[in-house]
């Protein structure tokens, strides 16, 4: 069946392709009305869909941007892309979303994938030390903006951030004001900044109170998997135990499956604490205790950053840091 194009609806309208392009790209305001509801109404009728690329390559925009997220079965970056898909649907933006598993490898194909798509920029939450996916966009001249986590070496870049040490340190010091002493912390993989940032929360303020025990810090990755298999070590390597903080929701809810179904009470026996606030920390019983990212409006925030750059308008900050906040629920 033949493709049809611009040519085919301006023979049937009897204008000119010219004057077809230019309704069908908003750029209309010399032709009248009905000439133009004629054209739409036919172009409507013919279910024509534009060539996006052909349009990219004459105008150098794509209307197009790409996010990278290192596990979209990880709730925190399934909501936060929402925000972003939200936000840019309402600037007039489509979005390109591309999961990376935390691989270095996949995330530079998806960076060299979004390029040669002419996308006119790219929120990437980068999943560890991947330099070369920005190196890559760097050496494109795409604009980007990273989401949530920094990359060492790579200072000064456009990002949205939570600031992750200052949350653990609300939550430490919460459970120490409750009488908890023996807090085993959960921290994330050790080659994502998160990850030591959080870590470096936990440290400050059990270092304050002179209750920091290395034995107490162990290490998994942020899912509710990862969450379930340290529980277990820990229930069987540690005797007494005040409260479980898991680097993140994801964690903290595999954790708590864990310690119930080997009798513990929650929190009369163990406190747990998260970070995050994802949605399903308000629907598992009892509910989460946690620190809440504003996770929507950090999403939301990199997409609007990102449109700014790639239209040059003056940015006053190149980092924008969200403040977490303790949302006191029931396990601890």
């Amino acid at each position: 069946m033949k493709k049809i194009t611009m040519s085919d609806i301006a023979r049937i309208a009897g204008v000119s392709k010219a004057t077809v392009s230019m309704v069908l790209n908003k750029k209309d305001e010399n032709i009248s009305e009905e000439t133009k509801n004629r054209i739409l109404n036919i172009a409507k009728e013919m279910n024509y869909i534009p060539n996006s690329v052909a349009r990219s390559l004459s105008t150098k925009k794509s209307s197009t941007i790409g996010i990278i997220v290192p596990d979209i079965t990880n709730p925190y970056f399934s909501e936060v892309s929402r925000a972003v898909e939200d936000s840019a649907n309402i600037f007039g933006y489509n979005v390109i979303l591309c999961n990376s598993d935390n691989e270095t490898e996949k995330e530079e194909k998806y960076v060299e994938l979004l390029i040669s798509k002419l996308v006119d920029g790219v929120i990437f939450a980068v999943g560890g030390h991947n330099t070369r996916g920005i190196e890559l966009l760097q050496e494109n001249s795409i604009p980007f903006v990273l989401l949530d986590r920094h990359v060492e070496g790579f200072e000064n870049l456009y990002g949205v951030y939570c600031e992750n040490q200052l949350g653990v340190v609300q939550g430490v010091e919460y459970l120490y004001e409750n009488g908890k002493r023996n807090i085993v912390f959960v921290k994330g993989p050790g080659d994502i900044e998160i990850a030591k940032q959080r870590l470096s929360g936990y440290k400050l303020t059990m270092e304050k109170y002179g209750i920091y025990n290395e034995n107490f810090v162990y290490e998994s990755d942020f899912t509710m998997q990862g969450g379930k298999n340290v529980t277990e070590k820990i229930i069987n390597e540690i005797e007494k135990i005040d409260a479980i903080f898991y680097s993140n929701d994801a964690m903290a809810v595999g954790g708590m499956k864990v310690l119930l179904r080997n009798g513990y009470k929650v929190p009369d026996d163990i406190s747990i604490m998260g970070f995050d606030n994802i949605q399903i920390s308000e629907f598992v019983e009892p509910e989460l205790t946690t620190i809440g990212q504003p996770i929507y409006e950090m999403g939301r925030e990199s997409c609007r950053l990102l449109i700014d750059i790639i239209n040059n308008v003056d940015v006053e900050k190149k980092e924008i840091y969200f403040k977490p906040q303790l949302i006191k629920r029931g396990t601890a």
